[in-house]
């Protein structure tokens, strides 16, 4: 299952799914379909322009980085601090022999930050290898490396590094953190992915604070850059993939709402 659903949603990302019918338009101009093929190259191509060209991932991004405001602190202190994965590559960082950050480097800078300013909170870091390979590489254990380089001891963080995705970071922190009623925690991860964060954890039945960190866009996003078209496809890459995890969560009935607010 995990398999099948890692693949159809690798395939279902836009950037993607031009790129596979663009392929599939290429190969129909060798058959008797050709004419369908120039159509389907010539849509996906156009496509792709226009998600690189203009700001659509931008425009995508812009309501889910939105949807929680920047955490403010309070008086209380926290009991614990949740950091969800996606902050380093496993595999990068066994054949370097150090860790190497992935794009949600700060997630960690902003958990330590948090950590330090809470001394005596717990502090979660949740994620294993969402890699569709079995491997021993955990993302967990170069994490924690770099926490303890920003100053939180090694020997203060809990790590859960079995999850695969985000409903399993919901579900094995619950274990791990085994939260009490008048417990506070907070959770960690980028803007763009608390929405469907917050939806799992809320289901998962672990009330959690939500900390954004790690915002990709401004209020710049309706002009055109056609000088980045790598980093403009990279932001639709991002939108879609949360986009349609927030609609695939919801149909399986993995949380309560299609797109989670405070």
């Amino acid at each position: 299952m995990f398999l099948l659903s890692k693949t159809l949603g690798a395939l279902s990302i836009l950037p993607n799914l031009l790129a596979v019918a663009g392929l599939i338009g290429c190969l129909l101009l060798l058959t008797r379909f050709a004419s369908v093929g120039r159509k389907l190259a010539t849509l996906s191509l156009l496509t792709l322009a226009i998600c690189g060209f203009t700001p659509v991932g931008s425009l995508l991004l812009r309501p889910l980085e939105d949807r929680f405001p920047p955490w403010a602190p309070t008086a209380d202190a926290p009991t614990g601090i949740v950091i969800l994965g996606g902050t380093t590559k496993p595999e990068v960082s066994a054949f370097h022999g150090g860790p190497v950050s992935d794009i949600g480097i700060d997630r960690l800078i902003t958990g330590a930050m948090l950590a330090r300013r809470y001394p005596n909170a717990r502090v979660i870091y949740s994620g294993g290898s969402p890699d569709i390979r079995p491997n021993d590489l955990r993302e967990a254990d170069y994490a924690v490396q770099i926490l303890s380089d920003l100053g939180v001891p090694k020997k203060r963080v809990e790590v859960e590094d079995k999850s695969r995705n985000t409903a399993e970071n919901a579900t094995f922190s619950k274990t791990l953190a085994s939260p009490a009623s008048a417990d506070h925690w907070l959770l960690v991860t980028s803007a763009y992915h608390m929405p469907r964060a917050m939806g799992l954890f809320r289901k998962a039945g672990f009330p959690v604070e939500p900390v954004p960190t790690g915002w990709l866009t401004s209020n710049h996003t309706t002009s055109l850059d056609i000088g980045n078209f790598a980093s403009s496809i990279l932001l639709v890459h991002i939108a879609s993939r949360e986009w349609i995890g927030l609609a695939v969560y919801r149909a399986l009935g993995k949380t309560d709402a299609f797109f989670p607010g405070p």
